[in-house]
């Protein structure tokens, strides 16, 4: 951004210079910015009142965004609860069906044993019955 136009003023040597007398520049090889004041454009007292302003301003979204994460955290924390609960509850439920198999396979062997055994029975019966 080579100028800066400002309540109708160009700027063009100080891109962030405001129309009241307040400047910024950024230092090499750092987060830092460093404010320059120009007492003979600037009603300081504003200035200043302007600064806490937008300070105060991003303190209380600092402290929204804080209040989100935490919500979100401890939703994510009864959820994860939530969903240990339920894989133990279908792990006790399979481990049950399973002894139900298990169990009902073997009496569905011995109920095939039995009519096997019942069949052979009749087919034995039927067969002295016939010879007569």
């Amino acid at each position: 951004m080579a100028n800066s136009h400002r309540g109708g003023a160009f700027y063009g040597a100080d891109p962030y210079r405001s129309r009241e007398g307040l400047s910024t520049r950024a230092v090499a090889n750092s987060d830092e910015i460093q404010l320059r004041i120009d007492p003979m454009h600037a009603d300081l007292d504003e200035e200043i009142t302007g600064l806490h302003r937008k300070i105060t301003q991003l303190k209380s979204v600092a402290q929204e965004i804080e209040s989100e994460a935490k919500y979100q955290n401890d939703f994510i924390t009864q959820l994860q609860m939530t969903l240990i609960k339920a894989q133990a509850g279908v792990k006790n439920n399979i481990r049950r069906l399973n002894k139900s198999i298990i169990q009902q396979g073997s009496n569905h062997v011995f109920h095939v044993i039995l009519f096997a055994l019942f069949c052979f029975f009749l087919v034995y019966l039927w067969s002295k019955l016939s010879r007569r």
